[in-house]
């Protein structure tokens, strides 16, 4: 049952009708925005204010919790031809949401019966609608009966359409468009096998698991939970010949720390604490969190029976057993104990475990070895994975395709290596021989020689043994290898990864642009990626690809396969830049910046010994090895001070500590994000400008660049920021000696490639530099570099590319003072998406997407990237309640802009605190010589926030007074219900005197009978055609 409602009366009385427990959602809202579940009339007044402040009805539905979730994605065109592109079912039960489920498909658990029910009624729903294209039809089935439910119809592409064409390879956005413009789905071509019709539904031989990734630990007061509203913000997608193996890639995939179902990642998360609030592992299997996968590994670990965890979960049972048996493997190997007891178990029980998922590095902690161990012996018993297609149609007929993945499930290969195979034969073994030689370097000892001479193209199961049970066997002798080189040569481009806070879609732009730029060279790209939302993993973008996990094992095995000329990794964010100092080990070409630059620059201590070296000015730091060295050097240079890890993204496990309690209280934490590498403690600097620099580095030259400026001072993430390109407040020696450094430090790393260099930046109030430091430098492309791009309008990536690839790319300037725009990049956060999450701004990254916007200057740019970013912005452009709760520090900074809030009409209220200081400095005086009226609230935060709830005030500016509220101090109560009731929330002092600003030139233009906004399109700005 379900009912729409329009009011508050309304939803009550229906919820009444339908008796509780309810599910309310609010109308016309993506991923399940202010939708909950109410088991009474005070949960459902709760939730339905919280769907009120979205939208202006909401839907209540009846309580489906622990049903299956399943999906149907189908097609039809003009003439009633229909179509099932894929069905995919839900790992958890129904009352968490879609883009929340673990996600498989095709679907395992329906019986003949429940299938072809499910599909001819998806068939007359659309039929029914007269949908000519494509829909998403989502139901609720009853595992206990035939009953079922349509939960939701999406007459559109949705999330689930982008993840049914990737795991089927069935370009649905394309045919719906050609269906959309008249053609027929008899007429239209498969795009994969390229000799049959699009009128067919795709048959899969493979499993593919799609997992969200969540990063609510950067949010400590959010709820862990999951339920009907999105926390996730990315997700991958794996593909494998059975649903263990596509399981355990997922897991990988994810989180590049989890090493697949293995409880370590689940107890190393929790960093050893109670695995729940309440100390128990079923209350962590009851309520579905970020953790379940492998707290259900742990709950095996633990000696919970299959019956026992779907009692607790609602997962099926089938799922359940699958994973039961990949445990019990991990307890096989476990009890082997070593790496000879691994050997003496023979050949086929270590391909069987590959055949269950099982990665190198989790039979080398199984069995207390490494992983560099498991992959010596697998490489002397040739067990390698096969290359499959994903062809659309189980190998009914040829097909073109070049979607590939990797399974140990299978006995040959889909494909040959690109280029001239016999060279490739030859070029792999050479490889082996050194893989081999770096390996007894490494002081392990190899087998035979035997895999120096294996093909590529070897069957996945061939024989030839090493000790063990059966004697050894050699393969035949290479035949002569002609002396030409392949025609064309091919070079990998390694992806983001999984989309996670830090890494998005800039990277996989990045990515794109340097696989277009090789293809337009005339040379061949290779893409290995495992995101299916993005660009990169379109298979029509690149040569091949590889829709695979991004480790040190699975880009070995494609790059032993393949033999490319080279691998780049410096495009696609943090993942694949991390992976670069272990594939050089390994023998496999870097593109560009050496590995050992890569590391220097990554690593914190040897970047600032680095600094120090070349006499660069960088903030107070020390390595830290022991706590009490690091409390005596906090207190040394004073607090506050940055605790920064290295090879970390988006500033994770990043803290600003403000005492030496903190400081012992946070030690921990950060140590063990990377044990490997060193954690250093640096000064603070406070009230700093904070610059970006992006550039494009030549054997050590800068050939290119790029200076953009943050509103926020340093302080606040650079992924968190609001950046004006070009900058706007530099001084001409702070721009100089920005420059300077940056080339300076381009030469040291000897960069052949993309770059960016932060730093922070003091000046006077007559804008003379006072002193410039560096914070980090990124050996790789920035999240900037799209933004960027597009604001000159010259392509760095592709830029950077050639420079990889060798061509010759001549020196470039852009001269920023001719621009005739500001373009404002400003940031997107899902606060209000997250329950309990404290909007305010700090040194970890936050945010979850971004906009940019090009206007006549900064003001006109920075309103309408605020706009686009979601900020309501438009409640305070008429004269409206403003209100101030400000930080210690801010309250002398906003006295001088009360006037301006007055002349534009503000009715200006202040916090208790906030409006004594405003009071007892020096009077502000509006422009008629009156004095400005400051109302001061009431001083609890109760009565702050009524005010807020009563619509008396639309602009809220609260910057906080801690930075680690942990949801207990009265800012934290102000700012939430802000962002709850769709005030104007400004968290930021800098910000908030933008905003004033940009808001009084509007108001005076305005008044002058002026245009402040210019609507121009981004070819008018750059002058294009």
């Amino acid at each position: 049952m379900s009912a729409c409602a329009n009011t508050m009366e309304e939803a009550r009385q229906v919820a009444k009708e339908i008796g509780f427990p309810v599910l309310v959602r609010a109308a016309f809202a993506l991923g399940g925005l202010g939708s909950g579940f109410a088991s009474n009339e005070e949960d459902l007044d709760v939730l339905l204010t919280r769907a009120f402040a979205t939208s202006s009805q909401v839907i209540i539905d009846e309580c489906l919790k622990g049903w299956k979730e399943l999906e149907y994605e189908v097609v039809r065109d003009a003439k009633d031809n229909c179509l099932v592109v894929c069905n995919m079912e839900n790992l958890d039960p129904m009352g968490v949401h879609t883009g929340e489920s673990i996600v498989v498909a095709p679907s395992q658990t329906l019986n003949n019966f429940e299938y072809h029910h499910l599909r001819a009624v998806a068939i007359k729903v659309i039929r029914h609608f007269g949908i000519v294209g494509e829909a998403n039809i989502q139901y609720a089935l009853d595992p206990h009966s035939s009953q079922y439910r349509i939960v939701e119809v999406n007459a559109r592409l949705s999330r689930s359409s982008a993840l049914a064409s990737k795991a089927t390879g069935y370009p649905l956005a394309y045919v719906a468009a050609k269906l959309a413009l008249g053609h027929d789905l008899v007429s239209l071509r498969n795009m994969v096998t390229r000799s049959t019709t699009a009128c067919f539904e795709p048959s899969l031989d493979y499993c593919v698991v799609k997992m969200p990734r969540w990063d609510i630990d950067k949010f400590p007061t959010v709820e862990r939970t999951l339920g009907t509203q999105m926390k996730s913000v990315g997700e991958v997608m794996s593909i494998a010949r059975s649903f263990p193996e596509a399981m355990q890639k997922a897991l990988r995939m994810v989180n590049e720390g989890s090493v697949g179902f293995d409880e370590s990642w689940y107890l190393r998360a929790r960093a050893g604490a109670a695995v729940s609030k309440d100390g128990n592992i079923e209350e962590e299997l009851q309520k579905p969190g970020p953790l379940r996968m492998w707290a259900i590994a742990h709950a095996f670990q633990q000696g919970f029976t299959v019956e026992t965890v779907h009692a607790l979960t609602r997962i099926d049972r089938w799922f359940l057993g699958k994973l039961f048996s990949v445990h019990q493997a991990r307890k096989r190997m476990e009890s082997l104990g070593s790496l000879e007891k691994l050997t003496e178990a023979g050949p086929e029980f270590l391909r069987r475990m590959k055949q269950l998922g099982f990665c190198d590095r989790q039979i080398g902690k199984a069995i207390k070895d490494s992983d560099l161990a498991v992959m010596q012996l697998r490489a002397g018993w040739h067990i390698r994975p096969c290359v499959k297609q994903v062809d659309t149609l189980a190998a009914e007929f040829p097909a073109q395709t070049n979607y590939l993945y990797l399974t140990y499930v299978g006995e040959e290969n889909d494909v040959v290596p690109l280029g001239n195979e016999q060279l490739a034969a030859h070029k792999a073994a050479l490889y082996d021989t050194a893989f081999g030689s770096r390996l007894e370097e490494s002081g392990f000892q190899l087998p035979d020689k035997m895999h120096a001479r294996a093909s590529p193209c070897q069957k996945a199961n061939a024989s030839p043994m090493w000790k063990g049970k059966a004697s050894k066997q050699e393969p035949p002798p290479l035949e002569l290898v002609p002396s030409q080189k392949p025609e064309v040569p091919a070079y990998i481009v390694l992806g983001s990864g999984c989309y996670r806070i830090g890494a998005s879609v800039e990277f996989d732009w990045s990515a794109v642009s340097a696989v277009r730029t090789i293809r337009q060279t005339g040379h061949r790209a290779l893409v290995i990626n495992c995101n299916p939302e993005t660009v990169s993993t379109d298979y029509d973008e690149s040569d091949r690809l590889y829709f695979e996990e991004l480790t040190l094992e699975t880009v070995a095995e494609i790059v032993r396969f393949e033999q490319p000329e080279g691998t780049v990794v410096s495009v696609g964010g943090q993942t694949p830049n991390n992976l670069a100092p272990k594939l050089d080990q390994l023998g496999i070409r870097i593109l560009g910046t050496a590995a050992a630059n890569i590391d220097r620059a990554e690593d914190r201590s040897k970047f600032s010994a680095m600094c120090d070296e070349l006499g660069i000015d960088q903030p107070e730091w020390s390595q830290f090895v022991r706590l009490e060295e690091a409390t005596d050097f906090a207190r040394l240079v004073g607090y506050p001070v940055l605790v920064r890890p290295s090879y970390v993204l988006s500033g994770a496990a990043m803290r600003v500590i403000d005492d030496e309690q903190q400081l012992k209280g946070f030690l921990g934490t950060a140590a063990v994000v990377e044990q490997e590498f060193p954690v250093v403690i640096s000064k603070y600097v406070q009230g700093a400008r904070e610059i970006e620099f992006d550039g494009i580095g030549r054997n050590g030259q800068v050939i290119n660049y790029a200076i953009s400026e943050h509103v926020e001072d340093a302080g606040t993430h650079s992924g968190d920021a609001t950046l004006l390109l070009p900058a706007q407040r530099l001084h001409l020696e702070t721009h100089r000696r920005v420059m300077h450094i940056a080339s300076q430090l381009c030469k040291a790393l000897n960069i052949s490639g993309p770059f960016n260099v932060q730093f922070m930046a003091l000046e006077d109030s007559c804008f003379s530099m006072r002193s410039v430091k560096v914070i980090e430098c990124n050996v790789r492309a920035s999240r900037t570099v799209p933004f960027v791009s597009k604001t000159f309008n010259v392509n760095f990536i592709e830029q950077a590319t050639r420079v990889m690839l060798g061509q010759e790319v001549s020196k470039q300037k852009v001269y920023a003072h001719d621009f005739e725009f500001v373009a404002c990049k400003a940031p997107m956060f899902s606060f209000l998406r997250l329950s309990g999450a404290d909007p305010h701004l700090g040194v970890e990254m936050q945010s979850t997407g971004e906009v940019a916007c090009f206007g006549h200057n900064a003001h006109e740019a920075f309103l309408k990237s605020l706009i686009a970013s979601g900020v309501q912005i438009s409640k305070i452009f008429e004269p409206c309640g403003v209100l101030l709760a400000l930080n210690p520090k801010d309250k002398a900074a906003v006295a001088k802009y009360l006037p301006l809030l007055d002349e534009m009409g503000f009715k200006i209220f202040a916090t208790h605190g906030t409006a004594s200081f405003l009071e007892a400095s020096k009077p502000q005086r509006n422009a008629n010589n009156s004095a400005i009226c400051v109302t001061p609230l009431a001083k609890s935060a109760d009565g702050v926030v009524s005010a807020i709830t009563e619509k008396t005030v639309k602009l809220v500016i609260c910057t906080p007074s801690s930075r680690d509220s942990a949801g207990q101090t009265p800012g934290y109560k102000i700012r939430r219900k802000a962002l709850e009731t769709g005030a104007c929330l400004i968290v930021n002092m800098q910000q908030a005197l933008m905003l004033i600003d940009a808001l009084y030139e509007k108001f005076t233009l305005e008044r002058q009978g002026k245009d402040f906004w210019t609507l121009d399109s981004w070819q008018e700005c750059h002058r294009i055609g």
